[in-house]
């Protein structure tokens, strides 16, 4: 039981990275690209958990998406699907909420390769597709990769939004952090503290990662 938890984080962090990658990089192509009056609402909209207590977004899903309302009766009713108190809704709440943790780090890795680049590649004959996956992309590994951890540590120490959502039920949304309050409410401090060293020690890893990653990467770019 004491591993429970643990897994269900890590659980909870690997489907959110993955979706969020497929969601960030054409998300970010777009945003590093494109000159609309509506890139700065979009960016204000990916932006807003940076700033947003995590009760605020943990409640609107709960408004949106409870049995209460209209949305979240038509996806119970009609493809069976329940966001509230469970793991998908985790999956779900997390991806908006670890957004600009993926997109910030790809958006700027795009807009800092030299526009020459992204031209060559089409006076070649190659599609946008082909030039942003072929290209780009090779060439910005650094940042989806910084991209990529800091969604999955962001994912694993999340509370507020999981806890309003998911609540904590054993086996289905009790993940580590929400493991720690439960202890720390029934005094467990032991119990509390070994996850507590377990996550510090994940998230100390995951930065040194990135960290150490990044300088390589610099080094390889200037040489």
């Amino acid at each position: 039981m004491f591993w429970q938890p643990l897994f269900l984080s890590l659980k909870l962090a690997f489907f959110t990275t993955v979706a969020l990658l497929i969601i960030a990089i054409p998300l970010s192509y777009w945003l590093s690209k494109s000159k609309s009056r509506l890139k700065p609402i979009l960016e204000a909209v990916v932006s807003l958990p940076l700033v947003l207590p995590p009760t605020v977004i943990g409640f609107y899903f709960l408004v949106m998406f409870g049995q209460s309302s209209s949305l979240g009766s038509f996806l119970s009713d009609t493809i069976g699907l329940e966001l509230i108190f469970s793991f998908q809704g985790l999956v779900f709440a997390s991806i908006i909420y670890s957004m600009p943790f993926m997109v910030h780090p790809i958006q700027a890795g795009l807009s800092s390769l030299p526009s020459g680049l992204e031209e060559a590649s089409w006076v070649l004959g190659r599609s946008k597709l082909q030039t942003l996956l072929k290209v780009l992309l090779p060439n910005i590994k650094a940042s989806i990769l910084t991209g990529i951890v800091l969604s999955f540590a962001h994912t694993v120490g999340e509370f507020g939004v999981v806890l309003m959502i998911g609540g904590n039920i054993p086996g289905v949304t009790e993940v580590a952090s929400i493991a720690i309050y439960k202890e720390v409410e029934s005094m467990n401090y032991s119990m509390a503290n070994k996850y507590s060293a377990i996550l510090l020690a994940f998230a100390f890893i995951v930065l040194f990662f990135v960290y150490a990653s990044n300088r390589r990467a610099s080094k390889t770019y200037w040489k």
